[in-house]
């Protein structure tokens, strides 16, 4: 993620936004002893800045490595002058200074996070994607209740479900893909109001939960996981909210619900290479907003429906990989299209027609797909 070029009015953004709850620096600081911090004649000891020097103090010496030395300038009280430190007002008491934001973002540190960063209670950004942090998520985070987006990505942390997100009631971005984290994803997380949501690429084992619809996220990618089960009848549900759904390799099943016409906001529905089954609902030709529609490497099958490929404003549609018998002329119009590995007659690179007569013989339950088993001219491709 690209840095803030303006940090200090983008946390003050997000302090407007966010619920005024009584500060828990007490409660995590009541057995601590901190000195008082003067910067000279200008500044009057500041609590807040206080216990975050203890909280990035303590950071820095869990840092193990740090190549690009981004924090060697990491000592003294004025905490304010750290790299990656932005402070802002505090948003229940706008003449005091606070830690609002922290972003460690591409710097190849390699550390654990200490228990001490819960001391960080007016954090709303936590940003340390591309490094190489290892171990779990203190659950001292919980007190940090203005958090509003945590994005630690693309590390090595490993464990459960970091449950400690639960407690963070102004989180709206949670990014902890490519990690090692692994089990259960607790199904509460789709009642939490998310705006974004990225658990891809980690070791989770689940099955998509009954209130799985409702998440209130614009953008869920759950790709790279091993998810059990079908999307949801209620997913349209999501119309109004959600702009992008990616589960790409995750192992889900069954057929893609009519209801799935109903989300009229989605503009990217990638779904491939899992075990999806069926034809593609002619609600889909709803989806109004849709631009890039990739069902590829499943067992999908049918005719694909014409008003699929005279989306308004589709521009790529990848299909390959399944065994459809029937494309409309409209998709061999669209910008970017792949149909290879298919059953339909005359198109080039398909699959044999054994292999096709053989998958076709089994109808799928969950609805008629309408393939004819006429034996077509053997393409010269075959």
């Amino acid at each position: 993620m690209m840095r803030n070029p303006f940090p200090h009015l983008y946390l003050l953004a997000i302090f407007t936004v966010l619920f005024l709850s009584k500060s828990s620096h007490q409660a995590l600081l009541d057995d601590v002893s901190i000195p008082d911090l003067k910067l000279g004649d200008a500044f009057i000891p500041n609590p807040r800045l206080q216990s975050a020097f203890v909280a990035l103090q303590a950071l820095k010496h869990a840092i193990v490595s740090d190549p690009n030395k981004f924090t060697s300038n990491w000592y003294g009280p004025d905490v304010c002058s750290y790299n990656g430190v932005y402070c802002a007002p505090a948003p229940d008491a706008p003449r005091i200074r606070t830690v609002a934001g922290i972003d460690l973002n591409h710097q190849n540190i390699v550390g654990t996070l200490p228990y001490q960063l819960g001391y960080l209670t007016d954090l709303a950004l936590f940003h340390i994607n591309s490094n190489r942090f290892y171990g779990g998520i203190p659950e001292t985070f919980r007190y940090m209740r203005r958090l509003f987006e945590l994005d630690v990505s693309n590390n090595k942390f490993s464990g459960k479900f970091p449950s400690v997100v639960f407690y963070l009631s102004s989180l709206k971005f949670l990014d902890i893909r490519f990690n090692e984290f692994y089990g259960d994803v607790p199904s509460k997380l789709f009642d939490m109001k998310l705006d974004a949501l990225f658990i891809n690429d980690n070791k989770f084992r689940f099955t998509i939960p009954k209130n799985f619809a409702n998440s209130t996220v614009s953008v869920l990618v759950l790709a790279n996981n091993q998810l059990n089960g079908c999307f949801p009848s209620d997913l349209g549900k999501m119309a109004g909210t959600l702009n992008e759904i990616i589960t790409t390799n995750s192992g889900l099943n069954g057929c893609l619900p009519p209801e799935i016409g109903k989300l009229n906001q989605l503009t990217v529905f990638d779904v491939s290479f899992n075990n999806l089954v069926g034809p593609l609902p002619e609600t889909m030709g709803n989806m109004k907003s849709l631009e890039q529609l990739n069902v590829a490497h499943n067992k999908f099958s049918g005719n694909i429906p014409p008003s699929i490929c005279s989306l308004p404003k589709l521009e790529n549609f990848t299909y390959s990989y399944n065994y459809f018998c029937g494309e409309p002329p409209s998709c061999l119009k669209l910008p970017d299209k792949d149909d290879k590995k298919n059953c339909i007659p005359y198109r080039p690179l398909q699959r044999s027609f054994m292999e096709c007569s053989s998958f076709l013989s089994h109808p799928v339950s969950c609805n008629s797909f309408g393939c004819s088993l006429r034996t077509p001219p053997p393409p010269k491709h075959y």
